[in-house]
């Protein structure tokens, strides 16, 4: 890694498949509405994700489940690395993310995912300020979970006995990261896209 770039950006995403992705929203917006809403909110994060590595020393990175590297690279981009998610849960994923961005010489890895439109640069950069004085950063989801998590040091535990897919994510997190004494930053609560009711937080109308 450019040792100007030693953080890492990584988005979690996944290939729009209609069927595949946004299940929770299909009897809402249909198999297609569904993948369209995925497709829209992936591209908006990536265009996020280029203009902060344009004024940040980030190296960005999109990791995918479904689909493959070379329609995941003609969809998002060329220029920003593709790698696919890997076999396993959530932790496992995330667990694979942060080790191999680690041993590739990242000081600080920030994951976020799709499903926040309220993500922006700035909170980016909240992110990685944080991790030069504490060890994690959270971003709190309304939902229970969190759409952003970063670390400065592996701490492979943090994800261990965590019931993903509930809305005792966040706790169960932070338990963990007291057990382990990990220091921590947290964002401002914002609201994924999961469910209908959660539509009203995403602008059909704004490309931004």
């Amino acid at each position: 890694m450019d040792k100007d770039r030693q953080a890492r950006l990584i988005l979690f995403t996944r290939y729009p498949e209609p069927g595949r992705t946004k299940t929770r929203l299909i009897p809402t917006l249909g198999a297609h509405g569904a993948a369209a809403l995925q497709r829209r909110m992936s591209e908006a994060i990536v265009t996020r994700m280029a203009a902060f590595a344009a004024d940040y020393p980030v190296s960005p990175e999109i990791r995918y489940a479904d689909g493959n590297q070379q329609a995941m690279e003609a969809w998002l981009s060329s220029d920003i690395p593709c790698l696919d998610q890997g076999e396993g849960d959530l932790a496992d994923r995330l667990l694979r993310a942060f080790a191999q961005a680690f041993t590739q010489g990242a000081q600080s890895v920030v994951v976020i995912g799709a499903d926040c439109p309220g993500l922006t640069p700035t909170l980016f950069a909240q992110a990685f300020a944080a991790l030069a004085r504490k060890d994690l950063v959270l971003g709190p989801a309304m939902d229970g979970g969190y759409y952003l998590i970063g670390l400065n040091r592996p701490a492979p535990s943090l994800f261990a006995k965590i019931p993903w897919g509930g809305g005792e994510v966040l706790a169960a997190t932070l338990k963990q990261a007291q057990a382990l004494e990990l220091a921590t930053h947290m964002l401002e609560p914002l609201a994924d896209v999961d469910r209908p009711e959660d539509l009203r937080h995403f602008d059909y109308h704004s490309d931004s």
